[in-house]
């Protein structure tokens, strides 16, 4: 019964519509019976497809009414995403008049230039480019300047400060060494922060300030003295080894309390040392541990390479010329044995 009362809504329904309707009704209807007659599981609707339905959206009013596939949100959707690459295609970039652009190589240039030189002008990093050849305008350089990225390692300002002038600075420190008595020796060093050289070194088993500062006049003689010398808080260093360095002429500059990194070269030295050597072998005495100290230097001066050095020894070890092919290298055995320097076969 229920069916039958919608058969003749529908047959009223289609005898007060016009003409025009039922042409788009039966096209709508016609459409949709080809798509759900594809041999798929689920109906696949293809460009045509949304195509055919975004113009029926525009020309008939009624179009919801026999829409079934699909709901008519979807037809909505598909009608903004159409209206979007319309205009992204209208939009495409063109030929651009005027002023040619600045090349992204030439504005990293820039950005490098004012990173590496913080106190140069607009005028000066003009100048550097105009002698490279670069046609940019001093007007555009000062802009480009403003839109430098910030520094991400603040901290290279400050390495640069300190290279500038570690030739002035050095620093003394003491380290224990366990003997095999179980007993301690202090091993006391003086290291320059220009190329890591140990002025001086010494060993005792009872440090006092009056022993310091003897050694603090071994290691800077006839006016040797730098300007600023490093220490930590010791006990050692009392105020009479605070005398005796300026009366060298050096200022002597205490660290924070529990700062070590403060001292870092020094504290380096220690570690070196220890990897290097001390904790490889069995201390006796006083006498041996200056033997093997003195060793070490030697080794640690000529043919040690250090990464702050970019990788050459603090004496300045000669570099080899490159070779293309394989040539028959040396061994040469360094501090008993535990490590090795490498020289090209006569």
């Amino acid at each position: 019964m229920l069916g039958l009362l919608k058969v003749i809504f529908k047959a009223l329904f289609a005898a007060l519509s016009s003409r025009r309707d039922l042409v788009f009704e039966n096209l709508s209807l016609r459409q949709q019976l080809v798509v759900l007659r594809r041999k798929y599981r689920r109906p696949r609707i293809g460009i045509v497809d949304k195509a055919f339905w975004l113009v029926v959206r525009r020309v008939w009013y009624d179009w919801r009414r026999v829409l079934f596939i699909v709901e008519p949100d979807t037809v909505v959707r598909w009608h903004r995403a159409g209206f979007g690459l319309y205009w992204k295609w209208i939009s495409r970039k063109r030929a651009r008049r005027g002023r040619r652009p600045t090349t992204k190589e030439l504005r990293e240039l820039i950005f490098k230039m004012v990173v590496e030189n913080p106190t140069w002008g607009a005028p000066r990093i003009h100048g550097e480019l105009k002698m490279l050849g670069f046609g940019i305008s001093e007007r555009t350089v000062l802009y480009w300047m403003h839109k430098t990225p910030r520094n991400p390692e603040p901290a290279k300002p400050w390495a640069a400060f300190l290279s500038s002038h570690c030739e002035a600075i050095a620093a003394m420190d003491f380290f224990t060494v366990p003997t095999l008595t179980f007993g301690v020796l202090y091993c006391f060093f003086v290291i320059a922060h220009d190329r890591r050289r140990i002025l001086h070194f010494n060993v005792t088993k009872h440090p006092t300030s009056e022993w310091v500062s003897q050694q603090l006049r071994e290691a800077f003689p006839y006016d040797s003295a730098p300007c600023y010398l490093i220490f930590d808080r010791d006990v050692t260093f009392s105020a009479e080894v605070v005398e005796t360095a300026n009366a060298l002429g050096v200022k002597p500059v205490r660290t924070s309390i529990k700062s070590p990194w403060q001292n870092g070269i020094a504290e380096r030295f220690v570690g070196s040392s220890r990897r290097d050597l001390l904790d490889r072998v069995i201390v006796f005495n006083e006498h041996h541990l200056k033997r093997l100290m003195t060793d070490y230097v030697r080794y640690y001066h000529d043919d040690r390479t250090h990464l702050g050095l970019k990788k050459q020894t603090p004496a300045g070890r000669e570099t080899a010329e490159q070779k293309n092919a394989v040539c028959k290298v040396v061994a040469i055995p360094r501090l008993g044995g535990l490590h090795h320097r490498y020289e090209l076969a006569a």
